[in-house]
Order: structure tokens, then sequence, then C-alpha cells
């Protein structure tokens, strides 16, 4: 008598052998949908809330750190503050340059194809700089105000000289007690309504308000900039990207942006009280 075995039903049954085809075709949707609500979610922050952005300049310097050619902070920039209020003095914000900011201005992206969608693509998660004339400067005055540099008064606003405590004289390479406006005099400016007066941290290497703005010969001969047309040397508060919160690389440098409003002076204030 022999023994016979029967036909094994895992080779008979369609369903069995189909059963992890069906478990992995699942994982595998669930993935792809898991990916696109994460890519969704991140367009959306990027759009709507925060973007990173990297420094590619040493004009706020020693606030923010950046140079030509090297690696500079990676800031997170708040998209979202300015839609319920306005920017203030002392904030440092992220915004587009006006039209006659943007002379000279060269894309820093390759000819080649394949490399120029590399470059935009790490430039959408910020680790390289988009390829727009995106600035990063600090407010100094807002509309209504004005803004003037006297060799004997320093840089003023409606008047009251600025305490500027982020300057640092090592950087500028230049005393600010010996040349308070760091550069030509300039001014007065009244600050269109709806505009800002913006300034880098780092005076001697920055091209901000002040090179922008409009002059007359007559006033250029005298040593005066910016006694022109104040909206060349203003920013729409409209171009406004956001606020710089906090530096988010390298990790040697991790902590806020601090938002000093220099038009408050701690030694006026403590002696009026």
């Amino acid at each position: 008598m022999t023994d016979s075995a029967g036909p094994d039903a895992s080779s008979t049954d369609p369903d069995a052998d189909s059963e992890p085809e069906k478990k992995k075709r699942g994982a595998l949707r669930e993935g792809a949908i898991l990916i696109t609500i994460a890519l969704v979610l991140y367009y959306v922050m990027l759009t709507f809330i925060a973007r990173p952005y990297l420094i590619p300049s040493e004009s706020m310097e020693p606030t923010l750190h950046g140079c030509p050619g090297c690696t500079g902070d990676r800031i997170m920039v708040d998209k979202l503050t300015y839609d319920f209020s306005s920017p203030e003095p002392g904030d440092v914000v992220v915004f587009k340059g006006p039209p006659n900011w943007n002379v000279g201005y060269k894309s820093i992206r390759s000819d080649n194809t394949a490399i120029r969608w590399v470059q935009n693509a790490l430039s959408f998660i910020g680790f390289v700089p988009p390829d727009e004339n995106d600035l990063v400067k600090r407010v100094i005055a807002v509309g209504g105000q004005t803004v003037e540099c006297r060799a004997t008064t320093g840089l003023t606003v409606d008047g009251k000289r600025l305490d500027e405590p982020y300057l640092d004289s090592t950087t500028m390479m230049a005393d600010i007690k010996i040349y308070p406006c760091l550069g030509s005099e300039f001014g007065p400016v009244k600050v269109p309504e709806d505009r800002l007066w913006v300034m880098g941290d780092n005076r001697t290497h920055s091209a901000d308000s002040r090179a922008h703005c409009g002059k007359t010969p007559a006033d250029v001969q005298r040593g005066l900039m910016c006694t022109g047309d104040p909206v060349l040397g203003t920013i729409p508060v409209d171009n406004v990207i956001g606020k710089a919160r906090f530096i988010a690389w390298p990790p040697s440098r991790w902590g806020g942006v601090g938002s000093l409003n220099p038009q408050v002076n701690p030694q006026t204030e403590s002696q009026a009280q």
C-alpha cells in the first residue's frame, strides 16, 4: 500500500498567490499617498507659513553670516506675521528688490538645464539662494518717518538719534563714534506711506536704501546723498516676503534673529522716567 499525497492547496489556490502581491501594492500605494501629502503640506508651509533662505552676502553681519561664494547662514523666514501686522523698526526682513534695485542683477543659475533644475530644487528647500533679487535688511524707518544722517548727529529718525547695539565696528572696519554715518551723509528723507527705509547691519558693506535713493548732482558735490525722490531708496511694504525669525543652520549658529527697535533708546527712556 502506498501513500499518496494530495495537491498542495497553496499551489492551486490563486487567491493565496495574489494575497502577498495585494499587500505589497497596498503598502506602495499608502507610501505614495503619505509622500504626496507630506509634499503638499511642505509646499503649503513654504508658500504661506515659513521658508528657509540662504544668506548670500556679508551685508547683515554680525547678525547674519554670509559671503559671496561661501556657506552662509540658513534662516527661517516667517511669512505669516505680516498678514496680520506691518513691519516695524528693528525687524529683519526678506524682501523682493524693487525694479531700480535690480539693475545689474544677473541670474545665478547654470546654463546647463540639468544643473539648473537641481539648483532650483535645492533653492526650494533653502540650500541655494533663489534665482531672484531677494534681499535681507533691517527696517530703520517706516512710512511717514524722516530719516537723516549727519556727522554731528549720527543716524536719526524724526530728529532722534538711533541706538543700534547690533552694529559692530570690527565687522564694519570703521568706528561708529568717529564715522557716525559710516559713509556719506544723507537725507533728510521722508519715507512715503506703505514703504520702508532699510539698511544692512554691516553698513560699510551693504547696498541698502542709501545706495538706491534719489540724489541731485548739486547735493552729491556737497557730499550729500538721498535728497531726491524718496521712492527710489525705499521698498514697498508689499514687497516684504517675511520676517527673519531664527538661524536654522549651521548648528553652531542656532538662535533667534533679534528685532531690537533702534528708535527706542534705553538711556533716553530711563532718564525720562
